[in-house]
């Protein structure tokens, strides 16, 4: 569904809604139509051996070839749509896969790239999804999982270089829920010295694609939980994965033809609809919380305020400057009432929903030690400093006054 692109370079704000979609293929459609369909009818029988060579890896396509539509599941039009016009969104990007869900995207890159035997690094606190994946799934499959505490770059480098055999670098950064940054360069340059460098990959959901480019700080791979910002109304799922390197994509979409997980096309389609406004989204949610988080420093009931403005680690304030534009829309916070204190403020919302998820347009709320991460073990969230009394907001793109008066006033009650 690709077309020929102008003859000048166009930014990504205006690439996104003009990329990779012909309307003379849509009836003359201004936009992407659905194409809801499982099979596609080959226009020769020399076509579909083609389009086979190249969907099972016997050839290559050429530049600016047109291959043939296969099945659904291998991929469908409104897949191709979305991921030629996601692309320019991503720095540095040149490809992008796209799947049915963020944990879909994330289970691909692992069981691509990692085996029985291999070892893997990964940062900690992660997702509460991918710790599960990591601990219920690959750990029993065979693969070695090596733990490192968010932040910090010497231990890191150390544990990249001291696991044979491993494959890939999976940072989380910022830190789902303590918002603690891993210098993402630094691994980058630990990782790729190595005789047989592993595959960097950052889950760059909190942050990206607006306010931190992972690729361009020299990572292999960018994923996301496209149902957070990239959709941005929590009403569907979806899960991208973006690259430099054209292969590795390539390589992901053999798996995704496997494993079946490619995003339905109605969700692509609703997807790409919402690509042209998530800068728009993302800056307000951004400014949103950052006036938020400076109205709550320093309250009495709050112990301890994680959001990156505010940080105070010298270490983590250079990674800040280094790798992030904007602080992003996620704050996090410490109740000194312990867990009651935490339950008590989230049952006084009104404007801000108690739910798991973030990155919608409305503001939402939950308890990570008792939902998103209660999978992990009492050690591993006093470790990573996931405590009883922590509440995660994801704010959205109200207005700022109200949800600040309704955490004050919540406060008085907790």
């Amino acid at each position: 569904m690709t077309t020929a692109p102008p003859p000048y370079i166009v930014r990504p704000n205006t690439a996104v809604l003009t990329r990779g979609f012909d309307p003379r293929l849509s009836v003359g459609s201004a936009r992407p139509a659905v194409f809801r369909s499982s099979t596609y009818v080959f226009s020769s029988p020399e076509t579909a051996e083609r389009a086979f060579d190249i969907a099972l890896g016997r050839a290559v396509p050429e530049p600016g070839e047109s291959v043939d539509l296969i099945y659904s599941r291998l991929s469908h039009p409104n897949a191709e749509i979305l991921e030629d016009q996601i692309t320019p969104l991503e720095n540095g990007a040149e490809a992008a896969a796209v799947f049915n869900s963020g944990m879909a995207a994330i289970s691909t890159i692992f069981l691509t790239f990692c085996r029985p035997g291999a070892r893997f690094v990964y940062t900690t606190p992660l997702y509460g999804g991918t710790q599960h994946l990591i601990h219920q799934m690959l750990e029993p499959l065979g693969m070695i999982g090596v733990p490192v505490a968010a932040g910090n770059t010497r231990a890191m480098a150390e544990a990249i270089a001291n696991s044979p055999d491993c494959k890939l670098v999976f940072v989380e950064s910022p830190a789902n829920p303590t918002l603690v940054m891993s210098d993402i360069a630094a691994a980058v340059r630990t990782a790729h010295a190595l005789a047989e460098p592993p595959l960097v990959c950052v889950d760059n959901t909190f942050m990206g694609p607006v306010f931190q480019h992972p690729l361009t700080l020299g990572a292999d791979l960018t994923v996301y939980s496209a149902t957070k910002y990239l959709g941005g109304f929590s009403d569907m799922l979806g899960g991208v994965v973006l690259a430099k390197n054209r292969t590795l994509i390539d390589t992901l979409r053999g798996t995704r033809a496997i494993l079946g997980n490619i995003l339905q096309p109605d969700e692509c389609w609703l997807l790409d609809s919402r690509l042209p406004t998530v800068s728009q989204r993302m800056y307000r949610q951004s400014k949103n919380a950052q006036r938020i988080a400076e109205g709550l420093a320093g309250h009495p009931k709050i112990g301890r305020l994680l959001y990156p403005s505010l940080i105070r680690d010298p270490e983590q304030r250079r990674i800040r400057d280094a790798q992030c534009a904007y602080p992003g829309g996620i704050l996090a916070f410490e109740l000194a009432g312990g867990k009651a204190a935490a339950y008590n403020f989230l049952r006084a919302l009104h404007i801000t929903k108690n739910a798991v998820s973030l990155g919608g347009v409305e503001s939402l709320s939950c308890h990570p030690a008792s939902t998103t991460h209660s999978e992990m073990s009492p050690d591993e969230l006093a470790r990573y400093g996931v405590s009883d009394a922590l509440v995660r907001i994801s704010v959205g793109i109200e207005d700022w006054r109200d949800l600040l008066a309704e955490y004050l006033a919540a406060l008085e009650q907790a």
